[in-house]
């Protein structure tokens, strides 16, 4: 190590040398431990004795004794018998699988992740920028969107805020009509148009759903949908902030849905944004418990909202 003549290149060379042994102080402690485990593997496999398992000396002494009692008889027969018995007592290493381990009904019931079949996994090729996305868009719910919310629910009640949802989903009716159509469901897009006549009309403009007193319910449908209906796949999945969890297909078919939103042609733009922003906003006021609910009960909340909201719209999908 280089000499310091001066005081503070000192405690600098000192520095240098703290990090230095730090570093291969830490470069040992990787390395050690999986070269012990490799020998400790060696050995075990070389002398043999972690394949075979042990026989306890109870069973030894039930085999001796059926062998003696049997040792006596002249019939063939028994003595095929307590060789059976034997057999079946003592373990053998023909029964045993190639690699030496035994297969347990813990390891056949083991539980997977709750959500997606084997056959159509997810592919989450960004997982990194998606959880950096999640964490932004937790701490967004929980620092802004969750208080004010709780302050939106107290100034409005819940019957009010019902009402606002209904009349913006009156509006984006174009969105699951053209959408329906497009995918060939012209019952779905017939009833979403005698759903928008009622409403507009005996629901005051949208503010209520009269015609689900006719079982008329909403059709659930947008872009993202009907090209999964006509067999494109979900490609990547992906996490937008602000938007949440979405996938390739679902983002281009948002990006064709805002085009039939007639929110997106009121003049002047600041107008359009504020008023999205606003339904946004009651859309999360009205569920703001939902995200809460799933996260918490989850060991891993980013798997758990991603494999959700896979699976939800594999199950639009085929509906």
């Amino acid at each position: 190590m280089a000499q310091c003549h001066r005081y503070d290149g000192f405690w600098a060379c000192r520095g240098r040398e703290k990090i230095l042994l730090l570093a291969i102080t830490l470069l040992l402690f990787l390395l050690i431990p999986p070269a012990l485990a490799d020998n400790l593997s060696t050995d075990k496999g070389r002398d043999g004795l972690a394949a075979v398992p042990q026989v306890s000396d109870d069973v030894k002494g039930d085999a001796a004794s059926d062998d003696t009692a049997e040792a006596g008889s002249d019939e063939p027969s028994s003595k095929e018998e307590s060789a059976t018995h034997a057999n079946d007592r003592t373990p053998t290493t023909e029964a045993l699988p190639s690699d030496g381990k035994i297969e347990t009904d813990s390891q056949e019931g083991e539980e997977e992740l709750p959500g997606l079949e084997e056959e159509k996994p997810v592919h989450d090729p960004l997982q990194p920028w998606n959880r950096l996305m999640f964490h932004f868009n937790d701490k967004l719910y929980y620092w802004v969107m969750k208080p004010a919310a709780k302050g939106y629910n107290a100034v409005l009640p819940e019957p009010v805020r019902t009402s606002v949802g209904n009349f913006f989903n009156n509006v984006t009716m174009p969105v699951r009509f053209v959408s329906s159509l497009l995918a060939g469901r012209v019952k779905a897009a017939g009833i979403e148009l005698a759903r928008f006549a009622i409403n507009t009309t005996a629901g005051l403009g949208g503010l209520f759903d009269i015609a689900k007193q006719y079982h008329l319910e909403r059709q659930e449908s947008d872009l993202g949908l009907t090209f999964g209906r006509y067999g494109i796949g979900e490609g990547i999945y992906i996490v937008w902030p602000f938007l949440g969890p979405s996938s390739l297909r679902d983002t281009v078919g948002t990006v064709g849905d805002g085009f039939l939103d007639p929110v997106n042609y009121v003049r002047p733009e600041q107008d359009a944004i504020a008023i999205g922003a606003y339904e946004y906003f009651n859309y999360a006021a009205l569920h703001i418990n939902d995200y809460e609910d799933l996260v918490k009960s989850a060991v891993e909340p980013y798997i758990a909202l991603r494999n959700a909201y896979i699976e939800h719209r594999r199950s639009l999908i085929n509906k």
